[in-house]
Parts: structure tokens; C-alpha cells; sequence
């Protein structure tokens, strides 16, 4: 049965540059309880779950629970009973709230940031710990960068992003990595959410560049259209849309 509700968190408050890490508590719950969602590691979720992430309210963008990061782990949380075996790969992890729900529902998680950001990375791993997921390997990706630990990559099925389209100087190395990972999983997917910040900001061209399509996903379909997710402050006023990324065919659909 689908899930039709999901609390999500609620922040604690701290100093602009605090260096102290800040766990959240983040309950998702959901009515009916999911049978496929019983027995076995991942899989004790009813009625509610607690994940926990590691904040730091700091410069980098990576170390804050964005808004978008809330309506994807939604997403990921309603269809977690697709998920079960699936090879999923968050890029620009950050707090890795996404990633994190999605292991939780008994994916094989590989969680990813920018190899120049050592602090993010160590937070994913922080964040990991917290929520017995000591085996989730996280990585250095940097988005548009041939690395050896993006060519030795297994095989995934889906790609996590949450607001990785914040500046538009990185859409295009966002779209190169993405594309690099279709041509060798041709029938992956990329879910992604963004918050529209400019009206004059368009990856169009870029998907038509490098031959990928968009499918929009309502907000509604998954419970996700309202200010306050249950008992989090998140997404707030903000405007978030999500779409799902994928190769287009020769003829363009």
C-alpha cells in the first residue's frame, strides 16, 4: 500500500557559523503500514521512522538540510517499496538525508560529494554512523571530472540529486556526469528536486545537448504540496518542482 503521510524534521536552532554539528531527528511516518515493509534489514519502518543527519550551519552548501532534500527523501519514501535491491547513487550528498532513507528501505546506497569538499564527505560519513549504516560506501564525485572513482563505478539504477541545480556555472558539469553514468546504465533514472530561483535559469538546452529528457513529477502525486511536511518547518514558502531525468531515444522522446 502507498504511504500518505511523512513527518520530516524539525531544526533545532544554532549560531550562523556554528562548528558543532547538529543531529536531526526525523520522523517519517505513514498510514497504512506497508506490508512489504516488514522483516529483514531496512525493512522495520511501520509505523514511524527516525532518520538522523549531521548539520552544520556553516559556508558550504553541503552541510545544511535544504529544503529540496526533504521532498526527494519524500519521494524516495513513498516508493520505497520499488527500491528494495535497487543500486542507488547520491551525487552532491551533503547531509545525505535522500540517500539515507533510500538504504533504509533496503537499497545499495553509494553516497557521493565533491572530492574538494572533505568536510562534506566526512559528514556523510557522520551521518551514516548515526543511522547504523556503517557499510554505505561514500565517495569523492566531482561533478564534470573523469575521475578513477567515477570510471570504476558499479552499475546503478537510480540517481539521488536534491538541489544540486544551485548555480547555474555547474548545470552543465551536473548533466555531463549524469549522462556519463545513462551511457553505461542506459535505463537509470536521475531523480532530482530544485527550488526555483530565477525564472530566467533553463536546463532545456543543456538535456537537448547532451540527449536527455525531463519528466515533471507533481508534488501532489507523492504527498509533498504543502508547506509543512507533518511536523517539519520544510519546504517552507519555497517553490520546489521535481522532475526525473533519463536518456532520450534517437528520435528525441
Amino acid at each position: 500500500n502507498a504511504p500518505q503521510e511523512q513527518a520530516l524534521p524539525s531544526f533545532p536552532s544554532a549560531s550562523p557559523r556554528s562548528p558543532t554539528p547538529i543531529p536531526l531527528s526525523l520522523p517519517i511516518s505513514h498510514s497504512p503500514p506497508s506490508p512489504h515493509a516488514r522483516g529483514g534489514p531496512g525493512r522495520g519502518l511501520c509505523p514511524v521512522t527516525h532518520r538522523c543527519v549531521l548539520q552544520v550551519l556553516d559556508s558550504q552548501y553541503g552541510l545544511y538540510v535544504w529544503p529540496c532534500a526533504v521532498v526527494l527523501a519524500q519521494y524516495v519514501w513513498f516508493h520505497r517499496t520499488t527500491l528494495r535491491g535497487k543500486r542507488v547513487l547520491e551525487i552532491g550528498a551533503g547531509v545525505s538525508l535522500p540517500g539515507l532513507v533510500a538504504a533504509k528501505c533496503g537499497a545499495e546506497v553509494i553516497l557521493s560529494d565533491s572530492e574538494e569538499l572533505p568536510q562534506c564527505l566526512e559528514n556523510c560519513r557522520k551521518s551514516c554512523l548515526l543511522n547504523d549504516l556503517p557499510d554505505v560506501p561514500v565517495i569523492g564525485l566531482t561533478w564534470g571530472r573523469v575521475s578513477p572513482e567515477l570510471l570504476s563505478l558499479a552499475p546503478v539504477d537510480i540517481i539521488l540529486g536534491s538541489d544540486v541545480f544551485f548555480e547555474p556555472k555547474d548545470f552543465e558539469d551536473i548533466l555531463t556526469t549524469v549522462y556519463f553514468l545513462m551511457e553505461k546504465n542506459p535505463h537509470a533514472q536521475f531523480w532530482t528536486t530544485y527550488q526555483v530561483r530565477s525564472a530566467d535559469w533553463s536546463i532545456e538546452a543543456l538535456l537537448c545537448k547532451w540527449k536527455l529528457k525531463n519528466t515533471h513529477v507533481p508534488l501532489q502525486s507523492f504527498n509533498a504540496d504543502k508547506e509543512h511536511l507533518a511536523s517539519s518547518s520544510l519546504p517552507g514558502r519555497h517553490t520546489i518542482e521535481m522532475m526525473i531525468i533519463s536518456l532520450a531515444r534517437s528520435d528525441g522522446t
